[in-house]
């Protein structure tokens, strides 16, 4: 299994989870093979041979690709093919990717060939690995593939570095032609051998390890979504009754009724009782408007969304996406469809428009928080309302990333295009819903920051009230970051400075002792 031990993931091609892909990424921990898998990447590499040797005909071993399979290639020819069909594949364009993700996508790459079906050899394989464990990583524009036969384009430039050609960047080195990278870190440029260069470029590795990026940032701010909701609560006085365990035992989403967990662990209680809560004990409201009151059932589905994609990017993780599948203990190579995308494409575009709907209702929360005829509070949260203008124009962001958003949450996945002579006549378009879908994110992030910015604003005004201990704690993090809005100031770092806080989950570090489950 993948398993943790002085610094390495032992990788096996079938248990990698997506939060040891992610420390791959940021480069937490470097990668070794189990001595399982080497077993299994030589008997896959053994059928390879005895075919080649036998003379038999195989796809993508010694044929064409696509539109070209029935045409049958030299034995003397079987390297360049490899060689040729990496070349003329790597036509990305648009920017790289980041190293984080370069080397997510590496890593991701890397476990399915560990998984003993690509036919690649042992030895191509630890030589990908030795550029992983140096940060030797491929110049991977993020445009061009159209997730029919897998990522080909992006896995193409991934390949194309590791032969010692493009662009590679390392942290030695920066960007640099990929042969003088690998050279400065002692490592030799890869050599395909047949069927190597076709195991090097198909498979769904892009789509999937931009999607594990996303889900795993969906999952961290939508945990502190409730927290920040929570706290909106508070400052514009609103109701705990809503959050009664007993209505949610009626609906049981288990979504929702983590959330109304989690609100009645942050919100005024006998364990954590709220000054602010006591303050309007006796006043007439009997209920809460439905971006407050509904708070469970609207961030309860985006949790219960987040773990459905996460599913489906597990069982993508350790898949072999490969055409053809080699069979090693069946003796046969058998072409199929395991490349396409659709499975992470279409659980991407859900995911973008799940967790599109904690900025749609944060963007709401934000209003009432900044319209004084709803809050109680000064206008736009500022004192000398006029000469200042407080967060009027920081809602204003939060509308424009919103309604963003609602575009973005078009799903890519519902569009095909037929390519390569009609032989790829039916494709997922799963690389962009897996782009679009961290942008989304990235959205929900911002507007979540700008709310809880207000947030911890208009507690500034109930002072010396004070909320329950653990929303405390969420207003003395910020605060130790971020000073309280005196007057209009320059507030876009402000903004980077708190949502860096969210990416990091230092908002739900701050309050989990507090949680009832959690």
């Amino acid at each position: 299994m993948a398993s943790l031990k002085h610094q390495y993931i032992y990788l096996d091609g079938d248990s990698l989870t997506t939060e040891q892909l992610v420390q791959l990424g940021n480069g937490t921990y470097k990668i070794k093979l189990t001595p399982e898998v080497e077993t299994k990447v030589n008997k896959s590499r053994d059928l390879v041979e005895k075919i080649i040797d036998e003379g038999q005909v195989v796809y993508g071993i010694n044929t064409g690709f696509g539109k070209f399979a029935r045409t049958v290639i030299p034995h003397d020819k079987l390297e360049e093919l490899q060689e040729n069909v990496v070349h003329s594949t790597a036509v990305g364009v648009g920017d790289p990717l980041t190293p984080e993700r370069s080397r997510m996508l590496l890593a991701l790459r890397i476990n399915v060939l560990a998984k003993g079906y690509s036919g690649i050899s042992l030895k191509t394989l630890n030589q990908i690995i030795q550029a992983f464990n140096a940060s030797c990583l491929s110049y991977v524009p993020e445009k061009g593939t159209v997730g029919a036969s897998g990522d080909l384009a992006p896995l193409a430039h991934l390949a194309l570095g590791l032969m010692g050609e493009g662009k590679m960047w390392s942290p030695k080195s920066g960007w640099a032609d990929a042969k003088y990278v690998l050279q400065a870190h002692g490592l030799q440029p890869i050599s395909l051998k047949a069927k190597e260069g076709l195991a090097l470029i198909n498979g769904t590795q892009m789509i999937t390890s931009l999607g594990v990026e996303a889900v795993e940032r969906a999952t961290m701010i939508s945990r502190q979504a409730d927290i920040i909701a929570a706290l909106t609560l508070e400052v514009l006085k609103g109701t705990t009754r809503g959050f009664d365990s007993g209505i949610h035992d009626l609906r049981p989403h288990p979504g929702q009724v983590e959330v109304a967990a989690r609100f009645r662990s942050l919100l005024h209680s006998d364990v954590h009782p709220s000054e602010i809560a006591g303050s309007h004990r006796f006043c007439d409201r009997v209920q809460d408007p439905y971006s407050l009151r509904c708070c469970p059932q609207v961030h309860g589905v985006v949790n219960d969304t987040i773990a459905f994609v996460k599913t489906i990017l597990v069982t993508e993780m350790n898949s072999a996406t490969d055409n053809p599948i080699v069979f090693a203990e069946r003796g046969e190579i058998i072409s199929g469809g395991n490349f396409h995308g659709e499975y992470p494409a279409k659980a991407l575009d859900y995911l973008a428009i799940g967790v599109h709907e904690l900025a749609s209702i944060s963007e709401r929360r934000i209003e009432r928080l900044c319209n004084p005829s709803l809050s109680e509070l000064p206008a736009f949260l500022v004192k000398d309302g006029g000469l200042n203008c407080g967060f009027m124009m920081a809602h204003c962001t939060a509308a424009a990333l919103v309604s963003e958003n609602k575009v973005l949450c078009h799903p890519s996945s519902v569009d095909s295009l037929s390519t390569s002579a009609a032989t790829e006549d039916h494709v997922s378009m799963g690389g962009w819903a897996a782009r679009k879908a961290l942008r989304v994110v990235e959205h929900v992030e911002q507007v979540l920051t700008i709310e809880l910015l207000a947030a911890c604003q208009g507690l500034e005004f109930l002072r010396p009230l004070h909320t329950t201990e653990p929303l405390e704690k969420v207003y003395q993090l910020i605060r130790s970051m971020v000073k309280p809005l005196v007057r209009d100031r320059f507030m876009t770092s402000d903004f980077e400075i708190v949502q860096k806080l969210l990416i990091e989950g230092k908002v739900w570090q701050a309050v989990q002792p507090y949680m009832e489950h959690d």
